[in-house]
C-alpha cells in the first residue's frame, strides 16, 4: 500500500519517440499524469523530443524525470547488456545529464531517476547492477523509483537514496512478484486495470498473471505510454488514484 499515508501519483514513461518517429500520444496523457519518466536517448528520444517533452510537462505542471537504459536504441533498451559497474554509471550520468540540460533551459529541477527496460529489470534482479544505478543517482540527490522487495529497495535504500516504490498498472506480474517486460505492451481494458490498482491501493495485493496474489507497496503508479489505449488507461488510473486521495483526506486531517 502508499507508504505514509501520503498520496499515491500517477506516472508515465514519455518522450519515446526518435526522428520522426513517435510512440505514444504524449499530449493526451500528460494531462492526467503528475510525473513524467521522459527518455534520454539511449532507448528512445533524441535532443528535439526531449525539449519538446520537457516543455509539455511543464505546461501541464508536471514534475520530469529521467528514464536513463542500456545503449540499445534498436531493441529499445528492453534488451540486456554485459557491462561493467563503472561503465554503467557513466552511462546513466550521461543520459540524466542531457536531459538535465533541457530541463534548466526550461527553469525545472531533475525530479527523479528512473532506469528503463531491462536496465530496470536487471537492478531488480543483480545488486552489482543496482549498485552501478546508485552510483549515479547519488550525484543528483533526487528519489530513485523502483520495486519493493528487490535489489532496487535493498541497494538504494542501503545507499541512503530516497527510494519510491511502483505498481505497473498496464504490466503483468511472475510468481515471484518480478515484472513480465515485453517487447511491446498488448492492449487493456482500462475498467479491469482500474480495478488492479484499487486493489492494490485498498489491500495491499496484486495478482500474479497465474493467478496467485501478490503483496504489492505502491507509492507510484506506472503507466506506459506505448501500451495501446494508454491515455485511457491515465484516465481511469488518474480517477482511481484521486477518489482514492479524496476518501483517505478526512482520516488523515490534523
Amino acid at each position: 500500500m502508499a507508504g505514509g499515508g501520503a498520496a499515491v501519483e500517477l506516472e508515465c514513461d514519455m518522450g519515446e519517440g526518435y526522428g520522426m518517429w513517435s510512440l505514444g500520444d504524449d499530449a493526451a496523457i500528460m494531462p492526467f499524469v503528475s510525473m513524467a519518466n521522459v527518455a534520454c536517448g539511449f532507448h528512445a528520444g533524441d535532443p528535439v523530443i526531449m525539449r519538446d517533452t520537457v516543455g509539455l510537462a511543464k505546461a501541464h505542471d508536471v514534475k520530469v524525470g529521467a528514464h536513463p537504459s542500456y545503449p540499445d536504441l534498436q531493441g529499445f533498451g528492453r534488451r540486456a547488456m554485459a557491462m561493467d559497474r563503472a561503465e554503467l554509471t557513466a552511462a546513466v550520468l550521461y543520459q540524466i545529464g542531457a536531459l538535465k540540460a533541457f530541463l534548466d533551459a526550461a527553469g525545472m529541477a531533475l525530479n527523479h531517476i528512473k532506469p528503463h527496460g531491462a536496465l530496470y529489470g536487471a537492478a531488480a534482479r543483480d545488486e552489482a547492477v543496482a549498485e552501478a544505478v546508485a552510483d549515479a543517482v547519488d550525484v543528483y540527490g533526487v528519489p530513485v523509483l523502483g520495486l519493493a522487495g528487490t535489489r532496487h529497495e535493498e541497494v538504494y535504500t542501503r545507499r541512503g537514496l530516497d527510494f519510491r516504490a511502483e505498481y505497473y498498472a498496464d504490466l503483468e506480474y511472475d510468481d515471484d512478484g518480478s515484472l513480465i517486460i515485453t517487447r511491446r505492451h498488448d492492449a487493456l481494458d482500462p475498467g479491469e486495470v482500474a480495478a488492479r490498482v484499487r486493489r492494490v491501493l485498498e489491500e495491499g495485493v496484486a495478482t500474479a498473471r497465474s493467478g496467485r496474489e501478490l503483496p504489492m507497496r505502491a507509492d507510484l503508479v506506472c503507466v506506459h505510454s506505448d501500451t495501446p489505449g494508454a491515455a485511457e488507461l491515465a484516465r481511469a488510473v488518474h480517477d482511481v488514484l484521486s477518489d482514492h486521495a479524496r476518501s483517505a483526506w478526512p482520516a488523515t486531517k490534523s
